[in-house]
C-alpha cells in the first residue's frame, strides 16, 4: 500500500469557525502545483480522503473531484484515526491520499517512520509518500518521497 499524506495548503487565519477557513490565493496556487505533481504520479485507482474542513476539501479538489470527506480526519484527529481511515497497512486501496492537518499528519509520519510519538513538521501543501511492505516476515514503512511545494 502507498499512503500519501498531504497537508492542506495555506489557509486564511480568521473565519467563522476553524472548519470554515478557506484557502488563500497563495494556498490555491500551492495546492494546484502539488496536485499537478501528484497527478503525474498517482495511479488511476487512488482513493482520496479529506478532512471535513473547507481548506482540505479545496486542496483535494485541485487533484480530483473524486474524493471522500471523512469526519474522523478533522483537525485534532489522532494518528490512529488516519491510519484506520486509510486501512494501513493493507489499505482500503493500493494508493490512499489523505488530505489533512498538522500536527496529525506529522504524528502519522513519525509513528510509521520513526516509531515515535513526536509530530514531524510538514509544510503547508507538502506531501509525504509512505509505502508499506513486508521483508523477511516483518512489516515495514518506507519513505518514497517527501516534498514541499517550493520544490515542485
Amino acid at each position: 500500500m502507498d499512503l500519501i499524506l498531504w497537508r492542506h495548503a495555506e489557509a486564511e487565519d480568521v473565519a467563522a469557525s476553524d472548519l470554515s477557513r478557506a484557502l488563500t490565493t497563495r494556498g490555491r496556487k500551492q495546492a494546484q502545483n502539488t496536485a499537478k505533481w501528484l497527478r503525474a504520479r498517482l495511479p488511476d485507482h487512488a482513493v482520496i480522503l479529506a478532512s471535513p474542513a473547507v481548506r482540505t476539501i479545496q486542496t483535494a479538489e485541485t487533484l480530483s473531484d473524486q474524493y471522500r470527506v471523512v469526519r474522523e480526519l478533522a483537525p485534532n484527529a489522532s494518528a490512529d484515526d488516519v491510519l484506520e481511515a486509510a486501512g494501513w497497512p493493507g489499505g482500503i486501496a493500493q494508493t490512499v491520499v489523505i488530505v489533512g492537518h498538522q500536527p496529525t499528519l506529522g504524528h502519522v509520519a513519525a509513528q510509521l517512520l520513526g516509531e515515535s510519538g513526536a509530530s514531524w513538521p510538514l509544510k503547508k501543501s507538502a506531501i509525504w509518500w509512505i509505502e508499506s511492505r513486508e521483508r523477511e516476515g516483518e512489516a515495514q514503512a518506507v519513505l518514497r518521497a517527501a516534498i514541499s511545494p517550493d520544490l515542485i
